[in-house]
């Protein structure tokens, strides 16, 4: 038997519930989880923000090993693999034929449309498990499947942006923000107001100011990376940049973006999102994780901590990111 928490509908708990051990099908492989870190994008989906009709295992940062394969695949048993949000894409439309399977209409989605890590066990898709830099621990090599890879094709969009300011000092900004240092970027964090806590936080990963959300940026800004789910931040960001920057909106929620200006975004500026991931920005990313002497700021939780944890995301009391380890 195998336990899981599962999401039967929005508003109410996880509950912990035991289950066959999963077989995998043809293109798939049978993991054992060896951890899961707790994201934003987890709070979505069980607060009702991402519609989901259907009872569901969450998390989609998950590290395991193989423990069988389905067939077509040749997997060794015990080899160690990430498993992102992006589960399974078509391989048929024009974004997969062009190299943008993260905008596949068929897409689906681990820990939303498919049974993911908050379990003993989970089936995946072979062509989503990436091997992990073999320095990084389970618990530390999680927060690089969602966190990382998100915040690195926000960076990625942000172009060459000399000064970058980041709004929301999370799991993914306390891992971006590291890169952008590395490469040699000025770095400015926005926290939640009042909130002392994370602004010490970001100056000790090498932001060279930090600052509440809603307070004017001390300098112009290239480009500026949203994180935090709030669509208000949208104007202060353009407010922020310089004519030609671009603004990148790094969540797959927002609130609501309140009206503003047109001459915000006149002078060329840009308002992009980011969506999802692709396997290139994977190999890329885990490649320069091996290479920079990323802090990974992570604490591990039981499994059945699961609900706990996802209330202290709620709250904003979780500095880097909570990893459920079964």
């Amino acid at each position: 038997m195998s336990r899981a928490q599962l999401f039967e509908s929005a508003g109410r708990p996880l509950r912990l519930i035991e289950r066959a051990v999963p077989d995998p099908g043809p293109g798939q492989l049978l993991l054992r989880v060896r951890a899961c870190a707790v994201c934003r994008t987890d709070l979505h989906v069980v607060d009702g923000e991402l519609a989901c009709s259907h009872p569901v295992v969450p998390g989609h940062e998950i590290v395991g090993e193989v423990v069988a394969a389905g067939a077509g695949v040749a997997a060794a048993r015990g080899t160690r693999l990430g498993v992102p949000w992006l589960g399974w894409t078509c391989g048929e439309c024009e974004w997969c034929r062009s190299g943008r399977e993260n905008l596949c209409p068929r897409a689906r989605f681990t820990g939303w449309q498919l049974d993911g890590g908050y379990a003993d066990h989970v089936v995946v898709d072979a062509r989503y498990a990436f091997p992990l830099p073999a320095a990084l621990d389970d618990v530390h090599a999680a927060p690089l499947l969602c966190a990382g890879l998100i915040g690195w094709r926000a960076l990625k969009a942000a172009g060459a942006a000399a000064t970058l300011g980041i709004y929301g000092f999370g799991a993914a900004a306390h891992l971006v923000a590291q890169v952008a240092v590395n490469e040699g970027r000025r770095v400015i964090a926005f926290t939640r107001p009042g909130d002392a806590v994370a602004a010490r936080f970001a100056l000790t990963l090498g932001a060279s100011a930090a600052l509440a959300s809603d307070a004017p940026s001390p300098e112009p800004l290239d480009a500026a990376l949203i994180f935090a789910p709030l669509g208000a931040l949208v104007p202060l960001a353009l407010r922020a940049v310089k004519p030609g920057g671009t603004v990148v909106c790094g969540g797959i929620h927002m609130s609501d973006i309140p009206s503003f200006p047109y001459e915000r975004l006149w002078g060329e500026r840009v308002l992009r999102s980011v969506a999802n991931l692709t396997r290139a920005d994977a190999a890329e990313f885990l490649a320069l994780a091996a290479r920079v002497p990323l802090r990974i700021v992570a604490e591990a939780l039981p499994l059945t901590a699961a609900n706990a944890a996802l209330a202290r995301l709620r709250r904003g009391e979780a500095s880097g990111a909570l990893v459920l380890v079964p």
